[in-house]
């Protein structure tokens, strides 16, 4: 049975999912950093260019959920499946995500932020055109 509201559900979803985008765009500076790309600053700046965007969106999330104390607290998680309690005004609803499902919903917001973050491309343009 749902006991919160759509938009409810929304918001925290939305957060739950963007802290997980969060912690994996660090993960990945971290593996561009120390990897053999023979460049790293382009790699490197689109993803702390998304990290900024997401974060930026995650703090205006927060203030929704402060405004409307909702919370979310994660649960047990196995091979399978992972849950989290999401708590507003005294209600509470337990939510079990499969795990396959929570890599689509963080590779979706990722690319959002790819698509955010990206640098507008300008081409080399000779003094002879």
């Amino acid at each position: 049975m749902r006991y919160l509201t759509d938009e409810e559900l929304r918001v925290a979803s939305r957060f739950l999912f963007l802290s997980m985008a969060i912690t994996v765009i660090k993960q990945d500076i971290e593996h561009v950093q120390k990897g053999a790309f023979k460049i790293k600053e382009p790699y490197v700046e689109l993803l702390e260019n998304m990290a900024s965007e997401a974060t930026n969106e995650r703090r205006e999330l927060q203030k929704i959920m402060k405004n409307k104390n909702i919370k979310v607290v994660a649960g047990n998680r196995n091979e399978s499946f992972s849950s989290f309690l999401f708590l507003c005004r005294g209600r509470e609803e337990i939510r079990n995500y499969f795990n396959p499902v929570i890599r689509n919903k963080v590779e979706a917001i990722i690319q959002e932020l790819m698509v955010m973050a990206r640098l507008p491309y300008q081409p080399y343009v000779s003094a002879k055109t």
